[in-house]
């Protein structure tokens, strides 16, 4: 699946020279230059989604996916964890959902 493979790949690069990888730049600049890039990015699908351009859309959506997994890779949590909660989720209603999260 190509989001373990992505997922592998950014591992591997935090162990990498920030001089030769983008991934290790942002790894190595700590949590909060990779917030502004998700936020970055995030405004960027709005920006799209607006403009009705599917093509840019789904690219920015893909940078969006792609920078959330850097931050995932920061905390160390791998994309299974993420998409096994996707799983747990898959028939339970949204609404039913929502109501059973603990109050922060």
């Amino acid at each position: 699946m190509i989001l373990t493979e992505l997922a592998d790949v950014l591992d591997s690069r935090r162990e990498s020279s920030p001089q030769t990888s983008y991934v290790a730049q942002l790894l190595q600049s700590g949590e909060d230059k990779i917030l502004k890039k998700v936020i970055e990015e995030a405004g960027e699908v709005l920006m799209a989604s607006k403009d009705g351009d599917k093509h840019h859309l789904i690219k920015e959506v893909a940078d969006v996916w792609f920078h959330t997994m850097v931050l995932l890779t920061y905390h160390q949590i791998r994309v299974e964890e993420v998409l096994q909660e996707l799983q747990q989720r898959q028939h339970v209603s949204g609404l039913a959902e929502k109501a059973s999260r603990q109050p922060q």
